[in-house]
């Protein structure tokens, strides 16, 4: 895919006031976020279904062990138990940060990340809800369909220009870091 294109997904679900709630139809940022949490294989990332009904054990493990969720597929509404998580709801009990999932009280893990993600195209979501999570949009324009198809024409036939933009826009990213840095 295009370094743009990832430069933003990378971006977009890094936010660390909100959980980040993705609209992503063609599946393109999911498939990133998933290959993206892959490179750590020392903290192996679960992948969790809205409508299985092991879920909330299954988030309550990731919480304690400091494990990223992907809870993938989501409809137009999301279980009351995940609320604690949303507003991340995290306090001290014992000396040891903790967050309330259903009648559990769970340790909370630093490490612990929660991203959500729906192919539904137009989706219909609560206010209540959407002041909760960071939306982002990833359904595909017609520009960013061309993008995309430009990009593995690019890929296919000329290999070299792509990796040579890659090479420049990584320049550019650890430049830019470096002033934020100094």
């Amino acid at each position: 895919g295009r370094v743009g294109s990832e430069m933003c997904i990378r971006a977009s679900v890094h936010s660390p006031s909100r959980v980040p709630f993705i609209i992503d139809p063609a599946n393109a940022a999911g498939s990133w976020l998933k290959a993206h949490l892959s490179e750590t294989p020392s903290r192996p990332f679960e992948s969790i279904q809205s409508h299985d009904a092991r879920f909330v054990n299954q988030v309550e493990l990731a919480v304690r062990f400091g494990k990223p969720v992907v809870m993938e597929n989501v409809l137009e509404g999301l279980d009351p138990a995940l609320e604690p998580i949303l507003l991340k709801q995290v306090f001290k009990s014992g000396g040891v940060m903790s967050i309330r999932l259903g009648d559990s009280t769970v340790e909370y893990n630093k490490d612990f990340k929660f991203y959500i993600t729906t192919k539904l195209r137009n989706p219909h979501y609560l206010p209540e809800l959407q002041v909760k999570v960071t939306l982002l949009n990833f359904t595909i324009a017609q520009e960013g369909l061309e993008d995309q198809l430009l990009a593995v024409v690019v890929n296919q036939e000329r290999r070299d220009l792509e990796m040579a933009h890659r090479l420049q826009w990584n320049e550019q990213q650890k430049q830019s870091q470096h002033r934020t840095v100094t």
